[in-house]
C-alpha cells in the first residue's frame, strides 16, 4: 500500500484501518516493513484504538525522510483483553513530496495458549476455564497469561504493584539524587522511554519512569525501595518486574538486596544500554537468612534520550516482614564488622585493647596480628580475615577507602567511580562473558562469588583500591596467596601494595590479558608492623576487561610465639630467645624477627 497525492490542500489525512481483533496473548508482537522517502514526505503514525477507550494509543511513529529503503518496524502489543483495531495515519501539512508505503504485516505469538489434557508438575499451573498449562512463574505477575484471569486470581495485593493507583507499598529512597515519576502515555522526550504502560498496553495505563533531561546529570540515580520481607527460609522468593530501556543514551538499571537499612546492599542484577522500544520481563530468585529489602536503582546516561521505564513488579513465594518498615542499621568499623556499643568494666590504658567479653587488656600490637589473644577473639574481629572466598557476599574486612566517607556511624558509598565490587557469573549480561569470569575460583560455578573491578565504570587509567584494616604485626614466613582472573582485550593491571603510615610500595604487579582462567599468585610479606595490604586495579582503555580476584589467604602470618623451652641441638636460639631451625640461618630471611639469624657474626 502506498500514498499517491496530487492536490495541495492543507492538512489532508490518509488513513488505513485494520480489521477488528478480539484479543491478544501476552507475548504478541506486530511487525511490518515501511518506506518513507522524499524531500517533504512528512510523518506517519500507527495508532491502537481499543473499544471503550476514547483516547487512541500511539504505537509507532516515523517523523521524516528515512532514505530510499524498506525498513522494518517491530511493535510489542502484549496482552490486550478487549476488542481493538489499528489505524495507520499519514497527515499532510499542505505540501507533500515523496513516497510512503507499507508491506508485509505480520502478527506473531498472538494466540492464547491452547488447552491441555493434563498439567502435571510443581512448576506448572492449569488455567481454570481455558485449560491452558502455563509455567507457575507466570502466576500472580499482573499479566493474564491464561486468558481467563485464573492465574491472577486470589493473589496477595501486598506482593504486587502495577502503579495504576500510586506506588502501593514501595517507597522513594531519600538518599538518592532524584525520584522515579509516575506517568501515563509517552515520556516527554521523543525517541526515548515507553509510549505506553505494560499493564494495559495503552496510553491509559500508568508506569514509573526515570526522566533523563535537564537538570539531571550523568550518573544521577533514583532508587525505589520495596517493602520488607521475611527470611526466605527453605522456599525461594521470586521477584518479577518489567523494564523498558529505549534511547541512544540509556545507561543502567540495577537491582540490589539488603539486610541493613543504611547500606546499599549487594547487586542481584543489572542491565546497560539501549534495549529497543519494548517492555522486557525479568525474573530474579532471592534467598536470604535475614529480613531483607529490594532496591531498584536507575542511573541517568550522558544525554536526554535516556529515559527508563518500570512496571508490573511482583513477588512470588515471599512473605512480608511483620508489617514493620525498618531493617536494623549497620553499626560499623571501617571493615564493616558490627561491634557492641559499650565495653565491659576494665582497667586498660588508652594504649591497650579491651577484650569485649572479659574486659581483659592486651597490647595494641596484638590486635589484628592473625592470632586471637582474647578468649572471644574480639581482638581479631574488626580485622582482615585469614581466608576469604567472598561466598557469603562478605568482604572479610577488606574495604575501599576512596569510597567511604565516614559520617557518624554511616558509610556513604560514592558509586560513580571505577571500583571493586562482588560479582558472579550468573549476573553477567551477554557481552561480558568474554572478559569477566563466568565461574568463581572457590566453587567453580556460576553461583559462586568473586571480587572484581568493574571496568564499565570510570575512564582509562583510573585506579580502584581495596585495602585491609591496619595489620599490627606479622611473622617471618607471612605471605599472601590469591587467585586472579585477567582476561579481555583491554585489561589494565593488578598490583599488590604495602602501605605503612604515608609510605606505599609495590610488592607485586601484573598487566595485560592472562587468558580465560584463574591464575595463582603468591606474595611474600615477612615481618612487618602497622601496615595495610592494598589490591589496586588500573582500568584499561575500554570496558572489555575486568580484573577479578578470589580466595585470598594470609598464610603463616601470626607473629612468633616465644616459649620457655630450651632450643634443641638442630635449632638456633635467636637473641630474643626464639628457636628456629639451623637451616634458616643466613638465608636472607629475618626468621628471628630481630635479624639475629642473619647477623654477619655467624
Amino acid at each position: 500500500m502506498f500514498i499517491l497525492k496530487n492536490s495541495n490542500s492543507i492538512s489532508q489525512i490518509a488513513r488505513l484501518r485494520s480489521p477488528k481483533f478480539r484479543q491478544t496473548a501476552s507475548n504478541c508482537t506486530l511487525s511490518f516493513w515501511y518506506y518513507n522517502y522524499g524531500q517533504s514526505v512528512g510523518a506517519a503514525e500507527l495508532q491502537l484504538l481499543v473499544d471503550g477507550l476514547k483516547q487512541p494509543t500511539v504505537l509507532w511513529r516515523t517523523y521524516y525522510n528515512e532514505g530510499n529503503q524498506w525498513l522494518k518496524a517491530v511493535i510489542q502489543l502484549g496482552r490486550l483483553p478487549h476488542p481493538f483495531q489499528f489505524s495507520l495515519d499519514k497527515i499532510s501539512l499542505g505540501f507533500y513530496e515523496g513516497v510512503s508505503a507499507i508491506d508485509d504485516i505480520r502478527f506473531e505469538n498472538c494466540a492464547l495458549p491452547s488447552p491441555a489434557l493434563s498439567c502435571e508438575g510443581p512448576d506448572r499451573f492449569w488455567c481454570r476455564a481455558t485449560k491452558a498449562c502455563i509455567d507457575s512463574l507466570l502466576v500472580c505477575d499482573l499479566v493474564d497469561d491464561c486468558g481467563d484471569g485464573s492465574d491472577e486470581d486470589s493473589c496477595d495485593p501486598d506482593l504486587q504493584c502495577n502503579f495504576e493507583n500510586g506506588l502501593c507499598n514501595w517507597e522513594q529512597d531519600v538518599q538518592d539524587d532524584f525520584d522515579w515519576i509516575r506517568i501515563q502515555g509517552p515520556t516527554p522526550t521523543v525517541n526515548t522511554g515507553p509510549l505506553k504502560d505494560h499493564t494495559t498496553g495503552t496510553a491509559r495505563g500508568h508506569y514509573l519512569y526515570l526522566e533523563s533531561s535537564e537538570p539531571r546529570q550523568f550518573r544521577d540515580k533514583a532508587v525505589l525501595l520495596s517493602p520488607l520481607f521475611n527470611p526466605s527460609g527453605n522456599g525461594t522468593c521470586v521477584f518479577r518486574f518489567h523494564y523498558h530501556m529505549f534511547g541512544k543514551e540509556v545507561y543502567k538499571l540495577s537491582v540490589f538486596q539488603r539486610t541493613m537499612s543504611n547500606t546499599k546492599g549487594w547487586l542481584l542484577w543489572y542491565k546497560f544500554g539501549n534495549q529497543e522500544n519494548r517492555w522486557i520481563r525479568q525474573t530474579l530468585f532471592i534467598s536470604s537468612s535475614r529480613p531483607f529489602q529490594i532496591l531498584v536503582k536507575g542511573t541517568v546516561g550522558d544525554g536526554f534520550t535516556g529515559d527508563i521505564g518500570l512496571d508490573d513488579v511482583s513477588f512470588l513465594g515471599c512473605t512480608l516482614y511483620n508489617g514493620k518498615r525498618n531493617l536494623p542499621t549497620l553499626s560499623t568499623t571501617t571493615s564493616g564488622t558490627s561491634v557492641p556499643a559499650t565495653l565491659p568494666m576494665n582497667n586498660c590504658t588508652e594504649k591497650e585493647f579491651v577484650c569485649r567479653a572479659s574486659g581483659h587488656c592486651i597490647q595494641m600490637i596484638q590486635k589484628c596480628d592473625f592470632r586471637p589473644d582474647c578468649s572471644d577473639k574480639s581482638d581479631e574481629s574488626a580485622c582482615v580475615m585469614e581466608v576469604c572466598d567472598f561466598e557469603d557476599k562478605d568482604l572479610c574486612g577488606w574495604h575501599q577507602p576512596a569510597l567511604e566517607q565516614m559520617i557518624g556511624n554511616y558509610s556513604i558509598f560514592i558509586t560513580k567511580t571505577f571500583k571493586w565490587q562482588l560479582g558472579r557469573g550468573a549476573n553477567l549480561y551477554p557481552e561480558q562473558e568474554q572478559h569477566c569470569p563466568l565461574t568463581d575460583h572457590t566453587t567453580c560455578t556460576e553461583e559462586g562469588w568473586y571480587l572484581f573491578a568493574d571496568s564499565s565504570n570510570g575512564e582509562f587509567g583510573h585506579t580502584a583500591d581495596i585495602a585491609t584494616p591496619v595489620i599490627s604485626l606479622t611473622g617471618p614466613r607471612c605471605k599472601i596467596i590469591f587467585w586472579n582472573h585477567m582476561n579481555g582485550s583491554t585489561i589494565g593491571s593488578l598490583e599488590v601494595l604495602y602501605k605503612s603510615s604515608n609510605k606505599t610500595s609495590k610488592l607485586w604487579s601484573q598487566s595485560g590479558s592472562q587468558g580465560p582462567q584463574w591464575n595463582r599468585a603468591e606474595v611474600f610479606l615477612g615481618i612487618r608492623s602497622n601496615f595495610q595490604v592494598i589490591f589496586r586495579a588500573k582500568r584499561g582503555v575500554s570496558y572489555m576487561g575486568d580484573v577479578a580476584v578470589d580466595d585470598i589467604t594470609f598464610e603463616d602470618c601470626s607473629p612468633l610465639l616465644i616459649s620457655d623451652k630450651p632450643c634443641t641441638s638442630e635449632e638456633f636460639m635467636c637473641a630474643n630467645k626464639y628457636c628456629i631451625p639451623k637451616n634458616n640461618l643466613c638465608d636472607f630471611v629475618n626468621d628471628c624477627e630481630d635479624n639475629s639469624d642473619e647477623s654477619p657474626s655467624i
